[in-house]
């Protein structure tokens, strides 16, 4: 449990105190914080304390503070690494094509882990994906790119590494916030979408297979060709 503070900068013992209990265990995502009332009775520090360092875990992301119900660890961080990311990517000048490189050395890597860690049921679920991808020929670009994206994120699920999962959906992130409508350049050509849609098949057979080198082989030429494409269309228009 929590234990009396002593420190002059007492916002920042709230949290690590906070943050210990989240390390151990005892407090755990979609976990209700205790009260400002309670935590200022088992700290024993004032209640201007609690709510700064209440202010800071939800700056950063860890908690999320609802009206009148009180302070939650959050059950989803999907979303807290963009903002970094992308003022970092701005800040640092970086290069668009650093991520895509970012995003070839996860994607294939996380195949590889998909195909030794998958399990059956998200077997058939990459399987529907990749059906359903198949048959959107005709479909509207959007969907067809709605779709592909589905099939990337749930390679990245069955990776079972939850960094993996969780960095890889910012870096798409990314991708379409800086390169705007990449997938769609991609497949607006009906020969592009005939190469993609034997690319997917092949990297689920591989992952179907349970070979990581298969499986690892076809992502690297699936997302080689996206770059390839989208740097020779970037250059056509220039």
């Amino acid at each position: 449990m929590f234990s009396p503070i002593k420190s002059t900068k007492v916002y920042e013992q709230v949290i690590k105190q906070i943050r210990s209990m989240i390390d151990e265990g005892t407090l755990k995502k979609g976990d209700k914080l205790p009260s400002e009332r309670n935590l200022v009775q088992q700290l024993q520090v004032s209640r201007a304390s609690i709510r700064e360092a209440l202010r800071a875990l939800e700056v950063i992301g860890l908690i999320e503070c609802k009206q009148g119900e009180g302070s939650y660890i959050k059950a989803s961080f999907q979303d807290n690494l963009f903002e970094p990311l992308s003022i970092m990517f701005m800040l640092e000048g970086s290069n668009k094509e650093e991520i895509w490189e970012l995003r070839k050395i996860m994607e294939v890597e996380a195949s590889g882990l998909a195909s030794k860690r998958i399990t059956s049921v998200q077997l058939d679920e990459l399987r529907e994906i990749t059906e359903r991808f198949m048959k959107s020929e005709g479909e509207e670009e959007a969907i067809t790119a709605d779709i592909d994206k589905e099939f990337h994120y749930k390679i990245a699920e069955c990776s079972g590494n939850i960094l993996i999962f969780n960095i890889l959906k910012t870096v798409s992130t990314l991708v379409d916030h800086f390169i705007v409508d990449a997938r769609k350049l991609i497949i607006v050509h009906e020969g592009n979408k005939k190469i993609l849609f034997s690319q997917h098949n092949a990297i689920y057979l591989a992952i179907e297979q349970h070979s990581s080198i298969a499986a690892r082989k076809a992502m690297r030429e699936h997302l080689d060709f996206a770059n390839k494409y989208k740097i020779e269309k970037k250059n056509k228009a220039i």
